[in-house]
């Protein structure tokens, strides 16, 4: 595979065990200092394609350039030149933060002196200090996430992977995580993220969908909603809504839950919240009440598995 312009590629990746195949024939190129976000239900493919990328698993098919170097025939240079930020708690939770980052700082084989200082400089950017004395396991949970980023840039890689990296974490935590993610990124650092949290994606340069390890979608997000839930979206609240009724009427596309509610995609020219509500309330719904919002990439996962379903 000859190097293009990406500082990530792939091509036609597969990867199977035994009988099972988990990543089905994905191809992608994410550019230096973009962020690119990858999403799919558990078990969709993402932490394997990931694997791939860092060099801990060989594809069964394709290739993939990472870094420039070659994950099947150099996985010790991927290794070494992408950081990884894991789903599960990767830390050594007898350590203290500073004492976490020298430890894998000389993994990466840094000299003490070196990695020390950056260590000190890599708390500070995500807002630790270096002198706190507390385990890391004693740490709260947005905490620990920032600690295990700082540890994922330690060697300084021009690639990080963060797989679920604000899983389980409370919503203010979440954005100052994202406030990392995007001086990262403005920096000239490649962020690959996977993420459950649709409101998150919003945030990514380009978005790529997984669907029974399939890459099924990539595009921005603009451009993804765009493509996939053209039209005008309501959020149509109430008790009773009659879903099936909503879904019959001749100006609606497609109807889907959404907490309590349901999300009502409708034809461009369609005639509105106020004919959304009185249908409803001829199905039998009580105090339906029906609003225009602008559509999420919620709305786009939903209607990209429906059609992969169809």
């Amino acid at each position: 595979m000859s190097p293009g312009s990406g500082v990530l590629e792939a091509r036609g990746l597969v990867k199977r065990f035994g009988d099972f195949t988990a990543v089905r024939g994905v191809s992608f190129t994410v550019q230096r200092g973009e962020i690119f976000g990858y999403l799919g239900a558990n078990g969709a493919g993402k932490s394997t394609t990931i694997r791939i990328l860092c060099g801990l698993l060989a594809p069964s098919e394709g290739q993939a350039m990472v870094a420039g170097h070659d994950v099947a025939r150099d996985p010790d240079g991927v290794r070494m030149s992408v950081g990884y930020m894991s789903q599960k708690f990767s830390l050594y939770p007898d350590l203290s933060a500073l004492e976490n980052l020298d430890f894998f700082g000389g993994a990466y084989r840094i000299p003490r002196r070196a990695r020390l200082e950056r260590a000190r400089a890599l708390l500070g950017e995500v807002g630790l200090s270096p002198s706190d004395p507390r385990p890391a396991g004693a740490l709260p949970g947005g905490t620990r996430q920032r600690l295990a980023l700082a540890t994922s840039l330690i060697h300084a890689p021009s690639i990080v992977f963060l797989d679920e990296p604000t899983a389980g974490v409370d919503p203010e935590a979440r954005r100052n995580f994202w406030r990392i993610i995007r001086r990262l990124a403005a920096s000239g650092t490649t962020v690959f993220v996977t993420t459950h949290y649709m409101d998150e994606a919003e945030y990514c340069g380009r978005v790529g969908m997984m669907v029974d390890g399939r890459l099924v979608a990539l595009d921005t997000p603009s451009g993804l909603k765009r493509s996939f839930v053209p039209g005008r979206t309501f959020a149509l609240r109430g008790r009773r809504l009659p879903r099936e009724a909503i879904s019959a009427l001749p100006w609606v596309r497609a109807v889907e839950p959404f907490g309590a509610g349901l999300h009502v995609r409708c034809a461009d020219d369609a005639p509105g919240g106020v004919a959304l509500e009185a249908a409803a309330r001829a199905g039998g719904a009580q105090d339906p009440s029906a609003e225009e919002i602008s559509a999420t990439l919620e709305d786009v996962f939903l209607a990209v598995a429906g059609r992969v379903a169809a």
